[in-house]
């Protein structure tokens, strides 16, 4: 029973994570140009850890309470999800290649710009503490515990590979087109999640 909550709590977190958001976008960019990415990928996980272990002490029933705390989530998220993508087609209409996009940014703008993707996203209120929390607490007899270390693996293993295997990426991105479109599909994306966050 342990082992297939565990199971089960690593489906759920690969595919509510596996999705192209701000946060996903930022770690794939970061990892191409190896950029602070261990710095990058630690905060994604421990974010992700502790606000999966608040979703099993049922904070997300608290969350769910409370219609102005996700009201303002809600807004602030959608406000920096438009700024975001305005960057990126910022970027893109430079045409830059990979190396020449951008200097390298300070350590400290690293980890400010990780963190508001991460927290400034109501998305991933509702994904980690919401839902896997909801799902965790339903998990069976065994209590919520397995599920959320599943998940929490599910975060784990994704945010490494993300990280650390996207450099295999660069050659393709080397030219100024390719670096381009990236951005681009992005900015794009992110503006959706933005419309469809406003509209939910």
């Amino acid at each position: 029973m342990v082992i297939s909550a565990l199971v089960s709590g690593l489906l759920a977190g690969w595919s509510l994570i596996i999705a192209v958001g701000p946060q996903n976008a930022y770690v794939l960019r970061q990892g191409i140009r190896r950029e602070h990415v261990t710095i990058v990928v630690a905060l994604c996980i421990a974010a992700d850890v502790a606000l999966i272990a608040a979703g099993a002490l049922g904070i997300g029933a608290l969350v769910e309470a409370v219609p102005l705390a996700a009201s303002v989530l809600k807004w602030a998220g959608a406000a920096y999800l438009v700024w975001f993508a305005i960057t990126r087609f910022v970027a893109a209409a430079k045409r830059e290649s990979l190396e020449q996009n951008g200097e390298r940014m300070p350590r400290r703008s690293v980890v400010t710009v990780t963190l508001a993707l991460t927290f400034l996203n109501p998305g991933v209120y509702l994904d980690t503490i919401v839902m896997l929390g909801t799902l965790a607490n339903r998990s069976g007899a065994q209590g919520p515990w397995p599920f959320a270390i599943g998940a929490m693996l599910g975060s784990i293993s994704w945010f490494t590979a993300l990280g650390y295997g996207s450099h295999r990426l660069a050659p393709l991105l080397a030219k100024p087109r390719a670096w381009q479109i990236l951005d681009v599909t992005i900015g794009v994306v992110i503006l959706a999640l933005a419309v469809r966050l406003v509209l939910m």
